[in-house]
This record gives C-alpha cells, sequence and structure tokens, in this order.
C-alpha cells in the first residue's frame, strides 16, 4: 500500500506501488513459459516423494543398482521399487540397462546429478 494514504506496507509488500516497466519487461522476457512452470512442478513433484529422493541418492553413490539392491539399500519393498522407478523413468530421470535377465538403473544425465548434489548442499548450508 502506498504510504501517502497512511497504511504502512507489509515487509513483504511495496512501500510504493509503481513497478519499474523495464525490469519488468526484462524479467517477462527470461521467464519460464506456462508449459515450463508445469514441467518443473511435475518434476520437483517427483522428487518430493522421500523414498524416490533416497533412490535417487542411492544411485547417485553407486552409480547403477538393481531393484533388488536399490530395496535393500533404501530398505523398502521392491514392489515400491519398481513402482518408483518407473515413474522416474518415464519422466526422464533414471535410465536402464538390461543384462540378461537383469535390469539396472541408473540416473538419466550430468543434469540429474546436479540437481541432487546441489539440493544436498542446499540442505547442508539451510541445516
Amino acid at each position: 500500500m502506498n504510504s501517502s494514504s497512511g497504511v504502512i506496507a507489509g515487509l513483504d509488500g511495496c512501500a510504493v506501488q509503481e513497478p519499474d516497466a523495464a525490469r519488468v519487461a526484462a524479467t517477462r522476457d527470461r521467464l519460464v513459459t506456462p508449459e515450463e512452470a508445469t514441467r518443473l512442478a511435475e518434476l520437483f513433484r517427483l522428487l518430493g516423494d522421500p523414498t524416490r529422493a533416497r533412490l535417487l541418492y542411492a544411485l547417485l553413490e553407486a552409480g547403477e543398482l538393481c531393484v533388488c539392491d536399490l530395496s535393500d539399500a533404501v530398505e523398502v519393498t521392491d514392489t515400491a521399487v519398481s513402482h518408483a522407478l518407473r515413474l522416474l523413468r518415464t519422466a526422464g530421470i533414471v535410465a536402464s540397462r538390461r543384462a540378461g535377465r537383469m535390469i539396472y538403473y541408473r540416473l538419466a544425465d550430468a543434469h540429474v546429478r546436479m540437481l541432487l548434489d546441489l539440493s544436498r548442499e542446499h540442505l547442508k548450508e539451510t541445516g
């Protein structure tokens, strides 16, 4: 709210209601599209599950594991691991390879590794 009207702006509000048109335009030009924002939200929703997060960090540490190794590492059932991996594979977060009758899972690419590394580092900073 405007201070000239006698109302004090809150800590999260603007003291003056005069947006900087140039900064707003420049920000809009670099902003993610609504479609990208939806895809990002879906990605973070997938990463927001504790079991899936632990599976991803297990893959980050091990490089590649099969379902039974992942199940033992994160202490959840094979069924839960398989379901989580199906979601993560469909989203392009993990990849798999077949070796005979075994299927091994790994993080899909370096971007996923960086996202996990940065997220963990952020947690360490924020306590």
